[in-house]
């Protein structure tokens, strides 16, 4: 290996952890971050996403994978965007009296704006943090759900679990994203997907809350096809492919 190589090589690395701490650095940044010119930062992405180790977006790139960080990490990151979609996202449940929530590190900012709503709602999850979250407002019939412990994001899951949700009908599921495409939501964690899954089936309407770093990607398991009962809060403008694929199948956006 030449020595320019050697130079390549690390950087190619260097920018892999940086994608996987924040995975929607832009360009500039990254230049800025590695101390090279953004042209060889541009030709570095190029070389990576021909490698399938990242996916080029524009104006940056993200990080190809199955697996996302643990939520006590996911919690620090895009902590703004993600209060700004929450408080968006509770504004579309007026009129709305009985909601499950999924997981995740949006959806328990939702539950953060959530609790302060003065009115009374039944709520699901299977979510102990966003069950804690919810059950501080006394107004809320808060239920969390039986099942199988998943200690690293917080959640339950298994044949019990599905059952439950199975014997209740809601006007509205909340649910985060692991990654959003022009077809739809997928999860990276396949014991949660199939819990969100089945609160998805039993809703009349599902709301999506994804932040800009989500955007684009696709992740293990599919768990929501948009259509005219789904909508998507976001924080920034969504791309030309996914935003006309959404127009195109009736999904409401709001951008936080």
């Amino acid at each position: 290996m030449t020595k320019n190589q050697s130079k390549k090589t690390r950087r190619h690395d260097r920018i892999l952890d940086v994608l996987k701490v924040d995975p929607a650095k832009r360009v500039s940044e990254l230049a800025h971050e590695l101390n090279v010119s953004a042209e060889t930062i541009r030709r570095d992405l190029a070389e990576l996403d021909a490698a399938g180790s990242i996916r080029r977006t524009y104006g940056g790139a993200v990080r190809t994978s199955n697996l996302e960080p643990a939520l006590s990490d996911r919690l620090k990151l895009h902590v703004e965007e993600r209060e700004r979609i929450a408080g968006a996202a509770v504004e579309l449940l007026d009129g709305i009296e009985s909601l499950y929530v999924g997981g995740g590190a949006t959806t328990l900012q939702v539950a953060r704006a959530l609790k302060s709503v003065n009115r009374h709602m039944t709520i699901l999850t299977a979510s102990f943090q966003v069950a804690l979250e919810l059950a501080a407002n006394p107004l809320f019939d808060v239920i969390s759900l039986p099942g199988n412990v998943e200690l690293q994001e917080g959640l339950v899951h298994g044949p019990e679990t599905l059952r439950f949700i199975s014997e209740y009908n809601v006007h509205c599921t909340i649910m985060g994203a692991s990654a959003v495409d022009e077809i739809g939501v997928s999860e990276a964690l396949p014991s949660a997907a199939g819990v969100y899954t089945a609160m998805i089936g039993q809703a009349q309407q599902t709301i999506v809350v994804a932040d800009h770093s989500k955007m684009g990607m696709k992740s293990l398991k599919r768990i929501l096809r948009w259509n005219e009962d789904t909508s998507l809060v976001t924080d920034a403008p969504l791309s030309g492919e996914i935003s006309q694929s959404l127009s195109g199948k009736g999904v409401k956006v709001r951008i936080a």
